[in-house]
């Protein structure tokens, strides 16, 4: 592929629910401008996107790909991105790098979750957008019903571009609205001018007022013209329109039929149009505690963030790069910023799906890959050298929702470690946590649905198994009441024996966050000064597993009182020892009123209004206590709980169960609180069986 200049690049981004039509729509893309001869179809698993063997398997995209598309002398970098929620990292990296996004609505399905939460994280990043209405060839497909519905969710600033024309219960055709002209496909995709039929007249006149209403809102000359009821001229609309779709005050709304190419050549040329170039775009890094200007010049020295990492055993590792300053060449030494590392780049490459297209060089605001990258990963800052140049590393989502996991063949734990390692390179939205005190290693992800492909992965990509299973919950605990008691350690044997004698009181410290707290009140010496260490020891060792159920004990206050020693079988061991019965026996004593505590976490909800009476019901369910409710002022609630940590084990799905898929949540440990009666003995008689 030819190197070209950044006032000739257009970098956009595919968001949509999943299913609308994203990789279909790429598809007829590469078909029109001929980077395949034959339309591939996720159905029969050969799409450009869609390569990996589990999006085959599964006919669903995964993570995003690049596929560049050379239209009209300019360079089209389309990032097609996955549209199911537990793979929302991939969408958040392919973002951070577009300079404008192409929200994909299916027609016949109409506006759905997906399309709502890319028009929020358009919303979040700043980002510009046009919405582009698919499988209009579908009898069942309604372009009015999805305009008005936008409309209703987003004002005045949606803007239809066209509307279709059907004739005898076919697509046939659109009128371009700007233009007020009549256009009738071709076989080839291609159309012809036609005339504006009677029966399109009714709704035509709908779609011009809300196209003049967009237009009126972007001055306040409009708005006096548009109610003084003047028409605004075809040019004036057309530069309101090229000057205000990318400061998002207008929202244009275009559609076709990705299986036969209808409305595809028109979506290129408003990308051509109205989406700028990059160096008509500012961006800045950090340079020696100084803002850099980068604004995507390629007369600056050259700068480039690492946005994502492609790790394949077939074709290698690439870091996917957008050049934010400069010209990145092949061959150059570059350092990696952040790592303060040196990097070589033997080869350039432009990847489109997973064909790598060999180039020179790339030029500021381009987006290629390079190879096998030494310490380069996801979120670092590669610069000329001499030039610490640091870019703001991809916001992802945290994940919340994890399940422990092993290896289902002994000797393969080395192997898994690997393979992960690999996979989390590749999603920023995955880690592993060592749990050492459940002996538990766990997983963590956006959802059941990710974790189950990384299983997945695993097994076919890397040739390991592992086994998931229901976390264990890190309980504590503790005693509620004050004892007394003894503990005495005595065991004579051949030559000097063992003798260890101490009576200690036990209470709570009130202090959670502390294991124990240790004092003696000896008087007269019946426990010498010297062995004092030793008791501490023992209360030491005993709290790290404690007698009720093996969990760590917490907010214990020992104090040694009385005791007894022999003058030569007494030595520390034997006053650890006895030490260590005391615990034991204060734990057994009904009198101390042992607890099991469990972890609390507060837990934030975001939800449309209609579903606060529902999550509110489950946290109730789920033995959490509701804390309060606070609108976010764009038509969601916060609903803020503190619940159980065992209890929001699966959460992710039930809530998506529950508002269709449109509810987030987030959670923070906050506290232990004892655990109900009933919680606490089956943890015990797990436990206890865990141990037999």
């Amino acid at each position: 592929m030819k190197v070209y200049e950044s006032d000739r690049i257009r970098n956009v981004v595919l968001l949509g629910h999943g299913g609308c039509g994203k990789t279909s729509l790429v598809e007829s893309m590469a078909s029109i401008t001929g980077v395949t001869s034959r339309m591939g179809k996720v159905s029969d698993g050969n799409t450009i996107s869609d390569f990996d063997k589990e999006e085959i398997k599964r006919k669903f995209s995964l993570s995003t790909t690049v596929v560049p598309i050379e239209w009209d002398g300019v360079k089209i970098n389309v990032l097609d991105t996955p549209g199911y929620f537990d793979f929302v990292g991939e969408v958040e990296e392919a973002v951070s790098v577009a300079d404008a996004a192409i929200i994909v609505v299916n027609g016949k399905s109409g506006v759905e979750v997906g399309t709502q939460k890319a028009w929020e994280l358009c919303e979040k990043m700043g980002l510009p957008r046009m919405f582009y209405v698919t499988n209009m060839d579908d009898d069942n497909a309604s372009f009015r019903q999805v305009v008005e519905d936008l409309e209703n969710m987003y004002g005045k600033k949606i803007a239809p571009f066209q509307m279709p024309v059907r004739e005898n219960e076919k697509f046939v055709g659109f009128v371009n609205v700007v233009k007020m002209q009549g256009r009738r496909f071709n076989a080839d995709g291609t159309y012809t001018e036609d005339e504006v039929h009677d029966y399109s007249v009714d709704y035509l006149e709908q779609y011009r007022e809300a196209l003049m209403e967009a237009v009126a809102e972007t001055s306040e000359e409009y708005m006096d013209r548009y109610f003084g009821g003047e028409e605004f001229t075809y040019d004036e609309i057309s530069i309101a329109l090229r000057t205000h779709v990318m400061d998002n005050v207008i929202v244009p709304v275009l559609m076709g039929s990705s299986a036969n190419g209808y409305g595809t050549r028109m979506l290129l040329d408003v990308i051509e149009k109205y989406v700028y170039a990059p160096n008509k775009l500012e961006i800045s890094g950090e340079a020696g505690g100084f803002e850099f200007e980068a604004n995507y010049d390629d007369t600056k020295p050259m700068s480039a963030k690492v946005w994502k990492t492609l790790v394949d055993p077939f074709i290698g590792k690439y870091s996917y790069v957008k050049v934010c300053s400069g010209v990145l060449r092949a061959g150059a030494d570059v350092v990696n910023v952040n790592k303060e590392a040196d990097e070589k780049i033997a080869k350039l490459y432009v990847l489109r799906g997973k064909e790598a297209l060999e180039v020179s060089e790339l030029r500021a605001g381009d987006i290629g890959a390079i190879p096998k990258l030494s310490v380069t990963v996801t979120g670092d800052t590669l610069a000329a050298k001499g030039k610490a140049i640091v870019y703001e590393k991809p916001e992802v989502s945290v994940p919340y929702t994890y399940v422990a996991y092993r290896a289902k063949n002994k000797g393969d734990e080395d192997k898994i470690a690997g393979a992960l390692a690999k996979l989390m390179d590749e999603d920023l939205t995955l880690k592993t946590v060592n749990d050492k005190e459940n002996r538990q290693t766990l997983l963590y992800g956006i959802g059941d649905q990710q974790l189950e492909v990384v299983v997945s992965k695993l097994f076919n990509r890397y040739k390991v198994e592992i086994e998931t299973y229901e976390p264990k919950v890190a309980f504590r605990e503790t005693i509620r009441g004050k004892v007394k008691v003894q503990g005495k350690h005595k065991k004579q044997s051949g030559g000097h024996g063992q003798y260890g004698d101490v009576v200690m009181e036990f209470e709570p410290s009130g202090d959670l966050e502390t294991p124990y707290v240790f004092e003696e009140k000896i008087v007269g010496g019946v426990v010498p000064k010297n062995f004092f260490p030793a008791v501490e020891k023992g209360v030491q060792e005993s709290v790290l597993k404690g007698p009720l159920a093996g969990y760590p004990v917490v907010g214990l206050k020992a104090t040694l009182v009385f005791g007894s020693y022999h003058a030569v079988d007494s030595n520390e061991m034997s006053f650890k020892m006895a030490s260590i019965l005391a615990v034991k026996n204060a734990f057994a004593d009904p009198a101390s009123k042992p607890v099991l505590l469990e972890p609390i976490v507060n837990v934030k909800v975001i939800v449309p209004d209609k579903y606060t009476g529902d999550v509110m019901g489950d946290m109730n369910k789920r033995r959490g206590r509701v804390l309060g409710m606070n609108s976010d002022h764009k038509g969601h609630q916060v609903i803020e709980a503190d619940v159980p940590m065992k209890e929001m084990l699966g959460y992710s799905t039930d809530l998506r169960s529950m508002t269709g898929g449109i509810g987030n949540f987030e959670y923070t440990f906050a506290r232990y609180e004892q655990a109900p009666s009933d919680v606490q003995a089956k943890e015990i008689a797990a436990r206890a069986g865990a141990e037999d």
